[in-house]
């Protein structure tokens, strides 16, 4: 197990967190907004000699506050073994990190599905055994549509759940791991009740990035600008990165909070954010969509009401869309 310690600074007012995924799009995010907030945290990475060589990446996220018994920790989430040590000490764990490719899997069941479901499991019991008080689980909306049985005219909201089996005639791989690895957390919770936990369903995340490479949603985002013609039957809506941070540290420190919180700035239709981008960049060679095909998106405005009754403000799509765009284009993607 190899570790990698923060700088030397003052102990943490709000104790130690463990973040696995740390140093991915919105696991760095996190990171920044925790030591703004004071916490101490211990970040899982997959290769920490790969972080180690990128320093000048890892700095920038502890630069503008140090804390003491801020760390990385490399972390196999199908080690029993290995995420214990991660989890142990934390107070609290978010757990962000989920096995995603950009290609079609192979294998699905041994490169995303299996992997998904153990890797959750794994951070549950661990945090059970350490007398963590709470876990925050990263899942998306992914894991709540398609649902044919949703009732017509009805905003989706935390109650629905997508449909497996119509995920897996359709080869959309991701949507089965997180509904697959959310149900097996939630079967897990109600077994253990020892163990708090409140689980987040973003839409779309987009926003400025602090690490070197895009992760799958935002080279999605980039594709589109490119002029690629996207197809995303499922997609409902955007969020912006920092608002999820902002709203895994709500979920975190409201012991009120229970289930599902879906997490988006409104409800729409691919065709109403292709529409928007191409409005917003005449000159890039977005495709609209010619044809709507998502008549059971009932679109709506401010649908988290339960986040938003915690607090959070959601920034809007044109800021999010206008911030992602100027990352892109400061680090010569487009």
């Amino acid at each position: 197990m190899e570790t990698a310690a923060g700088d030397d600074c003052p102990a943490a007012p709000r104790g130690l967190v463990c973040v696995t995924g740390g140093s991915g799009f919105i696991g760095s995010w996190l990171v920044r907004r925790l030591l703004d907030r004071g916490y101490a945290f211990r970040a899982t990475v997959q290769d920490i000699r790969a972080m180690s060589a990128r320093r000048s990446t890892w700095r920038p996220l502890t630069a503008r506050r140090r804390v003491s018994g801020c760390s990385r920790i490399q972390m196999d989430l199908l080690d029993p073994a290995s995420v214990r040590a991660a989890v142990e000490g934390a107070s609290g764990v978010f757990h962000l990190a989920s096995p995603v490719t950009l290609q079609l899997p192979q294998d699905p069941e041994k490169e995303l599905l299996g992997p998904a479901v153990k890797g959750t499991l794994n951070v549950l019991r661990a945090a059970k055994d350490s007398g963590v008080g709470r876990v925050v689980l990263m899942s998306s909306k992914a894991a709540m549509v398609p649902n044919p049985d949703w009732p017509a005219n009805k905003v989706i909201d935390d109650d629905s759940w997508a449909d497996v089996e119509i995920l897996k005639k359709f080869k959309l791989w991701y949507g089965v791991s997180k509904t697959l690895a959310e149900k097996a957390a939630w079967d897990f919770a109600e077994r253990d009740q020892g163990l708090q936990l409140v689980v987040i369903n973003p839409g779309l995340v987009l926003g400025p990035l602090l690490t070197p490479s895009v992760n799958a949603s935002l080279h999605w985002f980039l594709q589109l600008l490119q002029g690629r013609k996207m197809d995303m039957d499922l997609y409902m809506g955007c969020v912006d990165v920092r608002d999820v941070a902002h709203s895994l540290i709500a979920l975190y420190e409201s012991p009120s909070a229970q289930g599902r919180h879906l997490c988006m700035e409104s409800v729409e239709r691919l065709v109403d954010f292709t529409n928007h981008v191409a409005d917003l960049y005449p000159e890039l060679p977005v495709q609209r969509v010619k044809e709507d095909k998502q008549g059971w998106v009932v679109r709506a405005r401010d649908p988290s009401k339960k986040l938003i009754d915690m607090g959070i403000r959601f920034t809007p799509l044109n800021v999010t869309i206008r911030d992602t765009v100027d990352c892109f284009r400061s680090k010569g993607l487009i």
